[in-house]
């Protein structure tokens, strides 16, 4: 069984693409997936060039982030996978924006406590979020963002895909990728984007 690790940030809709990808493959792949947070606030709030804008709704992200975190804590890793899709279909789908009301939205909908709701303020739950992102990044370097794929050892930044392929469609693109991302050289591959987000 392949193991997959995937680090995510709620705000991107790419790694929202990205993961209903990798939830395909798991249907047609012999896989297990976790989830792990990884943080573009803190990826970009030190760089030139990021506008006040993109950082203010990175930062609104930290709340779910935050969340999640605080829940694997005390629920289990498994957890996790879970709250991301919840989020991710509420932000990317429904167009919600972050706020405390959209967290107790989601916890409703997962039948967990509204007590969570605590850890979307609890800024001491951002050094186990950094700790995540750390790792994700040391496998990958630091010209990247999310998400981050690691599966078993072999990391890699991506894919960008839009839509995302279903089925064995998906299986055949993990597959391709999984074995261009084994060779140790292998860097880069990459065209100009011709459509956004394509979430069907």
């Amino acid at each position: 069984m392949n193991k997959i690790e995937f680090w995510f940030d709620t705000k991107c809709p790419w790694a929202w693409i990205t993961s209903r990808w990798i939830m395909e493959v798991a249907r047609v792949r012999d896989v297990s997936v976790s989830w792990q947070v990884m943080s573009l606030y803190y990826l970009n709030k030190d760089r030139d060039g990021i506008g006040s804008d993109y950082l203010e709704h990175a930062r609104k992200a930290l709340g779910p982030l935050r969340v999640i975190t605080q829940a694997a804590g005390d629920f289990g890793e498994g957890i996790a996978g879970d709250l991301y899709t919840s989020f991710g279909s509420k932000v990317h789908l429904e167009k919600k924006e972050f706020s405390r009301e959209l967290i107790v939205e989601v916890l409703s909908d997962l039948k967990l406590p509204r007590t969570l709701i605590d850890a979307a303020d609890n800024h001491e739950l951002d050094e186990k979020i950094l700790a995540s992102h750390r790792r994700g990044m040391s496998l990958v370097g630091e010209d990247v963002g999310t998400p981050i794929i690691s599966v078993n050892e072999i990391a890699f930044f991506g894919p960008v895909i839009s839509p995302a392929p279903k089925g064995e469609e998906a299986g055949k693109l993990f597959d391709g990728i999984l074995t261009a991302a084994s060779f140790p050289g292998f860097f880069e591959i990459k065209r100009t984007r011709t459509v956004g987000p394509i979430f069907d």
